[in-house]
């Protein structure tokens, strides 16, 4: 959405609100834009938060798959490396 200066300054507290609802503001100066404003995400919509909640990653509730991974077929696992090295 395109708002002019004059417009943000007259409703700004209904812009900031659109922009901390994931809307994009773009202000516009003599029908240039000059500055957007954006929503900057809680901490439950970052990281992995934001993947879940969208659907593009699940959770069964279990360890990662890859937690078993080996750096070589005959090494040792990561988990088991992290273990000797706390002592």
């Amino acid at each position: 959405m395109q708002v002019s200066v004059r417009e943000l300054k007259a409703r700004l507290s209904e812009y900031l609100a659109r922009a901390q609802a994931g809307e994009g503001v773009e202000v516009t100066s003599h029908r240039r834009v000059v500055a957007r404003i954006v929503g900057v995400p809680g901490e439950s919509d970052v990281g992995i938060a934001r993947l879940l909640g969208s659907g593009a990653a699940t959770w069964s509730g279990g360890k990662p798959v890859g937690a078993s991974l080996r750096l070589s077929p005959h090494g040792k696992s990561v988990s088991e490396m992290v273990v000797e090295d706390r002592g």
